[in-house]
């Protein structure tokens, strides 16, 4: 396996080789990851959707969810998360500012187009009619819960999630075959979702996905009668009090707890 010096002086070149994709190329492998995500995170709504035990669903779930970031290190794409691990080549002076907040601004909006696409798949297959509708009350449930977050509350969470992550990443990388690259993502990412932390791209899909399920009569009323407040849905309050919010925290997590560490630790001269 690398050492993690070996992972952090490996990570300047795949840093820079980010800047250097092309818009259109990084916005495809940016929709790619936002699709990954998205699948992961259906997996694990579709997993939990029946157990009542709120422990032990959380846990399904979250034994599922890596299936995600699995498809992303493994298939290849871009994932804004992942990405603010460039912060490593910018202190070693290897790419610019411009350069990752242009990678950041591409690779989110490429993530989110992704995350939409599944959510579309969903509502048009009638993926949330599963289990006769208990799938849809999970899924309007989950996006009740992210949506009622303070902003505070939010960025907190943020920063435990992709704390988390760019660990995950750190040890794949550290890993030299695809078997070690799967088991050492596999813990840290079922930590994350299993500890209730937020991620901005999984949360692409987890909102829109209750927003769109509740605009369902049949589903809005099952909600309803489960006692969930699906007033508490909306666009604005998506983007305000959790995608926002959210993406400031895994900023944080990845680029300053990951990122600016391991630079210090490891590449600071």
């Amino acid at each position: 396996m690398n050492a993690p010096h070996e992972v952090a002086a490996n990570y300047i070149e795949i840093g820079k080789k980010k800047t250097q994709i092309p818009i259109s190329k990084m916005l495809v492998l940016a929709i790619m990851a936002g699709m990954f995500i998205a699948l992961g995170a259906v997996g694990a709504n579709t997993a939990s959707a029946t157990i009542t035990n709120a422990s032990l669903a959380k846990l399904i779930g979250a034994m599922v969810f890596p299936t995600g970031l699995t498809m992303v290190l493994i298939a290849g794409s871009e994932l804004f998360t992942g990405n603010t691990l460039m912060v490593i080549p910018l202190l070693s002076k290897e790419i610019t500012v411009g350069a990752m907040l242009k990678n950041w601004l591409f690779v989110f909006i490429g993530n989110l187009i992704g995350a939409i696409v599944i959510v579309l798949i969903c509502a048009v297959g009638n993926q949330w009619g599963m289990f006769d509708g208990a799938l849809a009350v999970t899924t309007i449930k989950v996006a009740v819960a992210k949506s009622s977050l303070d902003f505070s509350s939010a960025i907190a969470l943020g920063i435990g999630c992709n704390l988390l992550v760019c660990v995950a990443i750190w040890i794949s990388f550290a890993a030299k075959t695809v078997v070690g690259k799967v088991v050492g993502l596999y813990l840290p990412i079922m930590l994350f979702v299993l500890s209730g932390f937020e991620h901005n791209v999984a949360n692409m899909y987890y909102v829109p996905a209750g927003i769109i399920a509740a605009m369902n009569q049949n589903f809005a009323a099952l909600a309803v009668q489960a006692g969930i407040n699906i007033d508490a849905l909306g666009w604005g309050t998506f983007f305000y009090h959790n995608l926002l919010p959210v993406t400031i925290g895994n900023i944080i997590g990845g680029s300053i707890l990951v990122g600016c560490v391991y630079w210090y630790s490891y590449l600071k001269k």
